[in-house]
């Protein structure tokens, strides 16, 4: 499935995004959905996913009150809501997405999908 991701910029620290993954096609409704980001030399590291079959949503530890993760299969389009966000933030978030539905949504292996990436820059 292609991923197209939208929604990042600058923004001041304490100030909010809302980052969008559209997947034009296909069964979106049967896909698990990540987010992950990038930092400049720094590992990809998770942020957040919705299991298509799991109401359990989990959050990275540094992310967890401050962003929400939600679906819209109508749309076809997952999305990403950021508040209160810290210059440590910065970095460029993707999208993924996978047929797994299991505990193992947090690993980037898992993912057979990735979107091109949208930078998100905090300044202090």
């Amino acid at each position: 499935v292609q991923l197209q991701a939208s929604g990042g910029g600058l923004v001041q620290a304490g100030g909010s995004l809302r980052l969008s993954c559209i997947a034009p096609g296909g069964t979106f409704s049967r896909y698990s959905m990540g987010w992950f980001r990038q930092a400049p030399g720094k590992e990809r590291e998770f942020v957040a996913a919705m299991s298509w079959r799991s109401p359990i949503i989990p959050y990275a530890d540094s992310v967890r009150g401050r962003f929400t993760i939600s679906r819209d299969n109508a749309k076809n389009t997952i999305y990403l809501q950021m508040n209160s966000l810290k210059p440590e933030d910065t970095a460029v978030y993707y999208c993924a997405a996978t047929r797994s539905s299991g505990s193992s949504l947090f690993r980037p292996s898992v993912y057979d999908s990735w979107g091109q990436g949208t930078l998100v820059t905090v300044s202090s």
